[in-house]
């Protein structure tokens, strides 16, 4: 007998069915593993390449380039990984696969050799083209009868995302920085095919969900369709304009992020000619310039076309959808700094060597943020196994392997630590505090949201683009003694860990309410392509997010450091009062939707 939805409410853990919480721990190591290597591969890359922990001493721009074409390709990815499951493979094998292709990457740069850097890398962005997009696709399934607990399953669900996140950033970091970078590379290669393993062996408790698509359709389903929207008349097919649109915007902008780190980093080594996908120039205009600007026109009018074809109502909603992506282009460019310009900061210009007390203090802190996170995390796993260990033991013995594992890499770690006279915090410390201030104050944003002072869509993009200036803006104070041109300096770490407070304030005010906006406004036969259209501006911040911190020697050796700094507090909020400037607009573009 099939497995119903309803059936996974037979065996609960904390009134949630157990296959939500093998979910959990597998996005968590997921996350783990991605985390754990982002927060490394600028600083490996930039390291002196002497010393007892050498990296590979690049140019800080090449670097950046290479970061930002990676985490722009990992939000391209997974819209051709999120067709490949819906028609051909299930989510659930595409998670398998994806997992297994991320653990080889992590594989790969452990190796710790340029050839196998570039394998690894691709590996990754293959890997989590399969497996982001079809986790919360197993949730929307499981809870397809019960809609009512759906906001809960998916809170609980991004506790995990944001668990992964910070033990990743906290274990491979430290590893990586203090011991040796292909510990904390290899590190998040092990959790990721543990947490593949734990999913593998768990799969009989999630049914048919998942599972491969039959070629047949139900009654009243039709093939490559969507419902069409109240009001609607005629199916809005792709043109044979459309297509050509696609293609030409999809191919340049792919190529000109696969060509802006070949160009650096070939540059960076002394090229007479460095590597060039555009070798052109135009009136001045270098080729790579003139590809992405031909493909954000092509995109741009792409968009332009489908919305035109639509009824006033559902056009202003899906013309709103398109500026609050042009807001978080903006807000992704500069919070994204984090893994780069952000990193070389704490590393390089940050005071991170504590001695007596302080020492001692953060000592006890660090101890509490290991221990007490990881505790409740344990405790979770030990309802999930009272509640479902006899269907799938295997899989929960693979979860208790891990976690004996982590304990024991936590508390070697913590009795090394105690046993200097001395600390010195590891520049990718600081990443974890994002995930510790989103634990903290996301209960306080859900419940203003849920109350009457909830405010529009335009007002949190403003607030969140604003605070995340903030942060910037205490960033460029910090810094503002540090004479142009330095390379190094050593100003108080208080200033990373305000600047990561108002950075997360912003991100809770923007983050979670974009996709929820898109699902809102969209109707339902657009929604595949706007939210393939958000995925691609989140690429979009994330690519310039790379490109802007890499001008970060120029800057500083032609002005300062706090002049960087205080460009990513202008622009963001100088965007983030243009949306609240057009909060009027906006919702009356909405037609009521809030």
């Amino acid at each position: 007998m099939a497995t119903t939805t309803d059936d996974f409410f037979k065996s609960k853990v904390l009134g949630h069915p157990a296959g939500l919480f093998v979910l959990f721990f597998t996005e968590m190591w997921e996350r783990f593993s991605y985390y754990g290597m982002r927060v490394l591969l600028v600083l490996f890359l930039t390291s002196a390449a002497t010393g007892f922990n050498p990296g590979w001493a690049w140019d800080r721009k090449a670097a950046l380039a290479l970061f930002g074409s990676y985490a722009s390709l990992v939000y391209i990815t997974p819209i051709i990984g999120g067709w490949l499951a819906d028609n051909k493979i299930g989510y659930k094998m595409a998670v398998v696969y994806g997992a297994v292709v991320m653990t080889l990457g992590h594989a790969f740069m452990a190796i710790e050799t340029e050839l196998f850097l570039y394998l690894g890398l691709l590996c990754l962005i293959i890997g989590n083209g399969l497996f982001k997009p079809n986790m919360t696709s197993i949730i929307s399934h499981m809870y397809k009868n019960h809609p009512e607990k759906k906001d809960g399953a998916f809170t609980l669900f991004y506790m995990g995302v944001n668990a992964g996140a910070f033990l990743g950033i906290l274990l491979c970091g430290t590893l990586g920085e203090k011991y040796g970078w292909s510990y904390g590379f290899g590190l998040a290669g092990i959790f990721m095919f543990l947490g593949m393993l734990q999913f593998y062996f768990a799969q009989p408790l999630f049914g048919h969900i998942g599972d491969k698509p039959k070629k047949e359709f139900a009654e009243g389903e039709v093939k490559n369709s969507e419902v069409l929207e109240e009001g609607e008349n005629k199916l809005n097919y792709f043109t044979f304009f459309d297509k050509i649109l696609m293609y030409v915007s999809g191919i340049l902008g792919v190529l000109y992020v696969i060509n802006d780190p070949l160009y650096e980093i070939s540059k960076m080594k002394g090229a007479e000619n460095p590597i060039n996908l555009f070798p052109f120039e135009i009136n001045g205009v270098s080729g790579q310039n003139i590809a992405i600007l031909t493909a954000l026109c092509a995109f741009l009018l792409l968009i332009v076309m489908r919305i035109s074809r639509y009824s006033k109502v559902v056009r202003d909603r899906m013309i709103a959808v398109a500026v609050f992506a042009f807001f978080t282009v903006f807000f992704w460019a500069s919070f994204e700094q984090a893994a780069g310009s952000m990193n070389i900061f704490a590393r390089d210009y940050t005071d991170r060597i504590l001695t007596g007390s302080s020492a001692l203090s953060f000592k006890i802190v660090n101890t509490l943020i290991y221990i007490i996170p990881l505790a409740i995390i344990s405790w979770v796993l030990i309802k999930l196994i009272i509640a479902s260990y006899h269907k799938i033991k295997a899989s929960n013995s693979i979860l208790v392997a891990s976690f004996i594992i982590i304990w024991g890499i936590v508390l070697w770690l913590l009795y090394r630590e105690f046993l200097q006279d001395k600390t010195e915090i590891p520049a990718s410390w600081f990443n974890i505090l994002n995930s510790l201030y989103i634990i903290a104050f996301a209960p306080f944003f859900t419940k203003w949201w849920e109350s009457k002072y909830n405010p529009s869509a335009a007002v949190k993009y403003g607030l969140g683009l604003i605070l995340l200036g903030l942060g910037f803006g205490i960033l460029a104070f910090g810094s503002k003694d540090i004479p142009p041109g330095a390379m190094t300096a050593a100003v108080s770490i208080i200033w990373l860990v305000i600047a990561y407070f108002l950075h997360t304030l912003g991100e809770l005010c923007l983050s979670p309410v974009g996709l929820s906006y898109v699902s809102k406004l969209v109707p339902g036969r657009m929604i595949a392509m706007m939210f393939g259209v958000w995925y691609i501006a989140v690429a979009i911040g994330n690519k310039l997010a790379g490109k802007m911190g890499g001008m970060i020697d120029d800057i500083t050796n032609e002005y300062s450091l706090s002049t960087f700094f205080l460009i990513f507090t202008l622009i963001p909020a100088g965007v983030g009062l243009l949306a609240m400037l057009l909060n009027p607009l906006l919702k009356k573009l909405m037609h009521g939707v809030r």
